[in-house]
């Protein structure tokens, strides 16, 4: 793959995640997003909801990549420890956002709602930050230089990705990714797929076991970004498969 498209990773943080009571929906919508649009997501972490922890991720992984994503933390409880963790990591100050209070303001009034003052600390943002504006709640995210504060509940944590890709992130070029089930276990087609990859090293070449009708199965996706070497290394694949006489089958593009 190219080293030249831009990357990510993805802190999740959230102790009701750890101890099994909330199930991640992030994860895989972010992953599906990022790749839509060309950026590489390298690694993922889930952490609790303890400020030391937060700040040490962030500040490793906003040097390894172009983008750092995270979610959750960002609501007005004791627990929300994320804001203030990112703003120590930056070594910069808290502060009542007006453009956020704004937000806020403005929300509950469409709601016909008056708000309890603790709904202000959502307003406290990092100096110099950028919001990331929220239709769903008016609480907004930030983003402070390459590091993007994403909220915790699925629906709002979208909605603001989807500011984050029409006026933030740099889209790379298109990954291109192709799908071929193997009616064979890996082990029956391990020495193929590595000659695939040997062949065209610059694409990914993944392998993921599965059980169909109580019979092991090879699910294998080449992903590329250039779609003519992809689909190369495809009919190579298939090439290899049908001189053996291995069933399998190709996903429609």
């Amino acid at each position: 793959m190219s080293n030249n498209q831009p990357t990510a990773s993805l802190v999740i943080i959230g102790n009701e995640i750890l101890s099994g009571r909330t199930e991640d929906k992030h994860l895989k919508y972010l992953a599906d997003q990022l790749t839509s649009i060309g950026i590489k997501l390298k690694e993922v972490i889930v952490i609790p909801d303890i400020e030391e922890k937060i700040i040490e991720y962030i500040n490793k992984f906003r040097v390894q990549y172009n983008y750092v994503l995270t979610t959750g933390g960002i609501g007005p409880t004791h627990d929300d420890v994320t804001t203030s963790a990112v703003a120590r990591a930056f070594k910069v100050k808290l502060e009542r956002n007006k453009q956020a209070v704004r937000m806020l303001e403005a929300r509950y009034k469409e709601k016909n709602t008056k708000y309890h003052q603790d709904a202000l600390k959502m307003a406290d943002i990092p100096q110099n930050a950028q919001l990331i504006l929220n239709p769903i709640s008016g609480a907004p995210g930030f983003i402070i230089e390459n590091v993007c504060v994403l909220a915790g509940i699925p629906s709002v944590m979208q909605a603001m990705f989807q500011y984050l890709k029409d006026h933030y992130l740099v889209h790379g070029s298109t990954i291109f990714n192709r799908t071929i089930t193997i009616y064979k276990g890996e082990s029956h087609v391990s020495s193929i797929l590595e000659k695939v990859q040997n062949a065209f090293p610059i694409l990914e070449v993944g392998s993921y076991p599965f059980i169909q009708d109580k019979k092991w199965c090879t699910q294998v996706v080449i992903s590329g970004y250039d779609q003519a070497n992809t689909q190369n290394a495809v009919k190579f694949l298939i090439s290899s498969m049908e001189q053996h006489s291995i069933k399998f089958h190709e996903e429609s593009k």
